[in-house]
């Protein structure tokens, strides 16, 4: 049976490393397709007897995004172990050198576009990259580490352990929307059909929650992934991860409840920063919008930007401006391809990825004006 390129590869490396009880570090971005891959991979490990010596969620604000130099340094102490970056790193070009220079074995598991080359890690699994002749290719990476554990647990996979996965694959795939066709719509439709009734205590107490109820089961889903999506950060863990692997009823209600509130205070935020954004661009002809801020808070700007990008039909870019620094987010229409657009313009860049239509960068501040004209150039 056909494959993804290096997935088998990849899944023979996790077995070495679990039999040889090596250490391994799950590395996934802090978003629900990077979290709900990293559980995904940490349960399977567990029933094949393994262990995970760390886990490690990026804050994209501080360290940008991917796999980082200030997260290798935290890490390094594990070393020698094997890195599994989810979601991130096929354009960690300098990151990946740097990890294995300190000891580790690097396996990139992805299913953003991959830039003009490819990382120096040991093993990538990407099906956007050259010579992957698998037939779908717009997975979220969290369909590819399902596919992965497939491989991995073969007959050890039960079917309430595939129920589980599956459930996360269909919440993830549907936040990171991707396109709902082949195999992500047979992912979405058969991990909703389990939803209602989810062994997992995280996603139960969501649908014994009073909030939901009244609403038919797509309108819950988006509620859900809504509150998944809020930032709340302890001991370097984001509030999707905690939730959804805890077991404790009160701890679960506690942070259903917290999200909830902080939920309603983000709404507000986001309003108030569309209309900050709408007056300052209320008489600009340009073809793109290109707006940064200080005050702004970064994980607010990727929903924003979805929101203009619907609303005014044209590429947005935001950034929130750090001292030195400013980390973007882009959104554009359908038809135009973001980092295509920003590879062309890739000299004023010290990162960028992503999706075609969903993307991101890093720039030094005094770079930005030259960046915003070199892209209104390519328009």
């Amino acid at each position: 049976m056909q494959q993804i390129k290096n997935l088998e590869k990849a899944a023979s490396r996790i077995l070495k490393a679990v039999k040889g009880k090596e250490r391994i570090i799950l590395y996934g971005d802090a978003d629900l397709d990077g979290v709900t891959s990293v559980i995904i991979l940490k349960e399977t490990i567990k029933n094949l007897g393994g262990e995970v010596c760390a886990v490690y969620f990026p804050d994209r604000e501080i360290e940008g995004y991917g796999i980082t130099k200030t997260s290798l340094e935290k890490l390094k102490k594990f070393a020698p172990a094997l890195l599994i970056a989810l979601d991130c790193g096929i354009g960690n070009f300098k990151e990946i050198k740097l990890a294995k220079k300190i000891g580790f074995s690097v396996i990139v598991i992805d299913h953003h576009k991959v830039l003009d080359k490819l990382p120096s890690a040991d093993i990538i699994v990407d099906p956007k990259q050259k010579g992957d002749e698998y037939p779908f290719k717009e997975f979220a990476a969290v369909g590819i580490v399902f596919k992965l554990s497939e491989i991995l647990l073969g007959e050890k996979m039960g079917e309430g352990l595939r129920r589980s996965f599956l459930e996360l694959v269909a919440l993830a795939t549907t936040a990171d929307m991707m396109p709902k066709v082949e195999e992500n719509k047979l992912f979405i439709e058969e991990g909703l059909r389990y939803l209602e009734n989810s062994w997992r205590p995280g996603i139960r107490a969501f649908f014994e929650a009073d909030f939901l109820k009244g609403y038919n089961l797509y309108e819950k889903v988006s509620k859900i992934i809504s509150i998944l999506n809020v930032r709340d950060v302890e001991d370097g863990l984001p509030a999707s991860f905690r939730l959804l692997t805890a077991s404790s009823p009160e701890v679960l209600q506690e942070i259903i409840q917290k999200l909830q509130e902080k939920n309603k205070i983000r709404k507000e935020k986001i309003n108030k920063i569309i209309q900050e954004i709408t007056q300052r661009i209320e008489y600009s002809k340009e073809p793109i919008v290109f707006e940064g801020d200080s005050n702004w808070d970064y994980p607010l700007i990727s929903p924003i930007a979805s929101l203009l990008c619907k609303d005014l039909k044209k590429p947005i870019f935001l950034f929130k401006k750090l001292e030195k620094e400013s980390q973007g987010t882009v959104r554009v229409p359908s038809g135009i391809d973001s980092v295509s657009l920003m590879e062309k313009c890739k000299k004023y860049l010290i990162t960028y990825g992503g999706h075609p239509q969903a993307s991101g960068f890093r720039i030094k501040n005094k770079n930005l004006e030259k960046f915003k004209n070199c892209l209104l150039e390519q328009f």
